[in-house]
């Protein structure tokens, strides 16, 4: 299981996808809206159904599950995941056996995507 937000789909979460497809089958634990705007702070311009459509159309994805922002043992074992993979940003408090930890991708983040085109919409207006 891969969990993660993908409000701004990059490069960065193909690869981690692109990793965790060699370990089985991948379940993306998709964050519901309303678990974004609580730990982001705002809610997603592409919605939960828009942003699973995208998730399954890639390959290396099996399945799309709706999931909180933290994910717990017990979320797991509902979705019959062995294993939980995430970037070096994880925020997920389980048991060593049970996640794996991959090096984030340098230089792109959602989150950086976002402030880069709200700066870029800013300057626009400002014209």
């Amino acid at each position: 299981m891969v969990d993660m937000s993908a409000t701004f789909l990059h490069h960065g979460h193909i690869r981690l996808l692109k990793k965790a497809s060699k370990y089985g089958r991948v379940i993306v634990a998709l964050t519901k809206d309303k678990e974004i705007k609580k730990f982001k702070g705002y809610f997603p311009k592409i919605n939960y159904l828009q942003r699973k459509e995208i998730l399954e159309s890639i390959c290396y994805v099996y399945k799309v599950v709706p999931s909180n922002f933290i994910i717990n043992y017990e979320f797991l074992k509902k979705h019959k995941a062995d294993l939980l993979i995430h970037g070096n940003d994880n925020k997920n408090k389980l048991n060593k056996k049970k996640i794996l930890i991959f090096k984030k991708t340098s230089g792109i983040s959602s989150s950086l995507l976002r402030k880069e085109t709200l700066k870029i919409i800013k300057n626009v207006k400002k014209k």
